[in-house]
């Protein structure tokens, strides 16, 4: 859930314009100032927050934004609105355009939404009570400073009230030091990334019922026993899962998925031999989206020797690991049939499988609507032709590189 910016309509665009002598009226001499963690009247704002991290910085973000989004000044005949006239509605629309540009928040005194809480009485009653400024948020979970984090993320939570909450936690303790912090939360949590660094026990995620789209990544320490003991439970209602950061080969897909598997619609998983891929199909029979990225060697096992027909596949992104592919033999696409398929991407798999393509396409009899040749994928002009035949509406894209050019007429 991105939750820098939100969608605003013209009236609060156009209030936004207001700019900064509007908001040196409120942070004038006379104003009032409180505590970013009392209602207590303080002067001046430089000893709240800091120097440079007062209100000059937030009159100059919005300024700065102002400026890119062309807003104009309000004026109601020869009365200009100033920030203090604005409703508490439009007001709060307006602190959203404070949130710093990045995926998950996280608390500092000198950035919105914490910065807003110490300009002036008013702004902190209506930035802590707007719960979509709270929604987002970045833990770090240590133990050797978890006792002064855990209040602070605390307060952070409580202001979401209820609202759909997105969250990144960089995992260097197990699940016990946080699950008292986010019990009173996880009904609300629905988007949830986590770095595993070093972990002594699974994440426990069967009672985050209302996650819906998961991504889980290791950095820097072996966790593939955690993980994988943390992928087999997971919540009932989780559509999405991104697992590029590990490779997952057939047995590890095995002792790994459990029964949430087969409501995935979106999978970006890293896979290690070919029988990985029919196997994530079996076990993923609701998937829409697949992305898959790694090594396609061939193995010998039974599940290449099962062809499997997949009916709700409708994009498939492949990105190997290696540059060149020393046979244009791939062997992927004689593992499936998919005919509902509309789009292809491809990237660093080498030498394109023409052949073999053509052969899958003619099998599954699929409406493709688009084929991606990415950085790494060497195609000619002549087969994309004999695609461009079978699919008269066919969008091919491929990169303007003039190495593919050259290529072609060696």
């Amino acid at each position: 859930m991105q939750a820098c910016n939100s969608n605003v309509n013209p009236s609060i665009s156009a209030a936004i314009g207001e700019g900064q002598n509007t908001l040196d009226t409120i942070t004038g001499e006379n104003s009032d100032f409180c505590s970013p963690t009392t209602d207590k009247l303080e002067k001046p704002v430089n000893a709240i927050v800091g120097e440079g991290s007062g209100p000059e910085a937030v009159s100059n973000d919005i300024g700065y934004r102002q400026q890119d989004g062309k807003a104009h000044f309000i004026q109601s005949n020869t009365v200009r609105t100033t920030i203090h006239d604005l409703p508490t509605e439009i007001l709060s629309e307006v602190f959203l355009y404070c949130l710093p540009q990045c995926e998950y928040l996280f608390p500092a005194s000198g950035l919105a939404p914490i910065l807003l809480t110490t300009i002036c009485r008013r702004w902190r009653q209506v930035a802590v009570g707007f719960p979509r400024l709270w929604c987002n948020l970045q833990l770090n979970i240590k133990k050797d400073d978890w006792q002064r984090r855990s209040p602070c993320y605390n307060t952070w939570l409580s202001r979401s009230r209820g609202c759909p909450l997105s969250l990144r936690l960089n995992c260097h303790t197990d699940w016990s030091e946080l699950q008292p912090l986010l019990q009173p939360y996880l009904q609300q949590i629905s988007s949830l990334r986590i770095e595993f660094f070093a972990c002594d026990g699974p994440f426990i995620m069967e009672n985050f019922h209302r996650l819906n789209t998961l991504t889980i990544r290791q950095s820097a320490f072996d966790c593939a026993r955690v993980i994988n003991r943390t992928l087999s439970k997971l919540p009932a209602n989780l559509r999405s899962i991104t697992l590029t950061d590990m490779m997952f080969n057939r047995e590890r897909l095995n002792l790994c998925a459990g029964p949430t598997w087969a409501h995935l619609t979106h999978v970006k998983i890293a896979i290690n031999g070919l029988d990985a891929f029919p196997r994530i199909l079996r076990l993923c029979p609701s998937v829409t989206f697949l992305m898959i990225t790694g090594m396609f060697h061939l193995t010998t096992t039974a599940e290449l020797e099962l062809a499997i027909t997949h009916t709700n596949l409708h994009t498939l992104h492949i990105a190997g690991y290696l540059v060149f592919n020393p046979t244009d033999n791939f062997g992927l696409f004689n593992l499936v049939t998919l005919p509902n398929l509309r789009e292809v991407k491809t990237d660093h798999i080498g030498t394109w499988p023409h052949e073999e393509f053509k052969a899958f396409l003619t099998r599954s009899k699929c409406p493709l609507e688009k084929l991606i040749f990415d950085d790494g994928v060497f195609s000619t002009h002549q087969q994309r032709e004999e695609y461009a035949t079978l699919f008269p509406s066919l969008k091919i894209i491929t990169p303007k590189k003039d190495w593919r050019a050259l290529f072609e007429y060696m």
